[in-house]
């Protein structure tokens, strides 16, 4: 366990040495994303703290399935402080071409899906090769997720994440871990 404290902090050295330098660059995206490939369940393992995620004290997992129409239906499930399981059942939809790794997401009902306020931006902005990791955020990079397909990421594989996520200009001083009961 200190040896995974350890790394942390080295990706947070590493974060605070690359700098800001790309805070006025557009953010990056990976080339190209397979849907069908990023289908299944995904465990938070660090966010950037957000409002809606606020309740949520562990166990932060994303399920994604591939519907009919092409669309992508959305289940986040979290565990409270007090046990009890929040759940939120959303859809995403891919942005531009098939192989688009720019998604819109929304968890407003489906009446509203019409107004483009209630669709949220969710770029994939660094994708391990095997799809067993992800990092995901949005033009304005006030929000960032790492995702992955276990619930623990092996520090290594983290740490160097961390440091090209501060490269792109993401703010990951203040990302908070999750913690996963499984």
């Amino acid at each position: 366990m200190a040896k995974y404290f350890k790394n942390i902090l080295l990706a947070w050295v590493m974060a605070c040495a690359a700098g800001w330098a790309v805070a006025g660059e557009p953010l990056t995206t990976v080339a190209a994303l397979d849907v069908p490939r990023y289908m299944g369940t995904w465990y938070e393992i660090a966010k950037l703290p957000n409002w809606f995620q606020r309740k949520c004290a562990s166990s932060t997992r994303a399920q994604y399935s591939l519907q009919p129409d092409g669309r992508v239906q959305v289940i986040n499930r979290c565990k409270r402080a007090s046990g009890e399981f929040d759940e939120a059942v959303g859809a995403a939809r891919q942005l531009g071409s098939a192989s688009s790794p720019k998604l819109e997401v929304r968890f407003a009902p489906a009446w509203l899906s019409l107004i483009p306020v209630v669709w949220g931006d969710y770029w994939v902005v660094e994708l391990d090769d095997n799809y067993q990791w992800v990092a995901v955020s949005e033009p304005g990079r006030q929000y960032l997720w790492i995702l992955s397909r276990s619930p623990r990421m092996d520090p290594a594989v983290y740490a160097e994440l961390l440091a090209r996520l501060a490269r792109k200009g993401l703010d990951v001083q203040k990302l908070e871990l999750t913690r996963q009961d499984d």
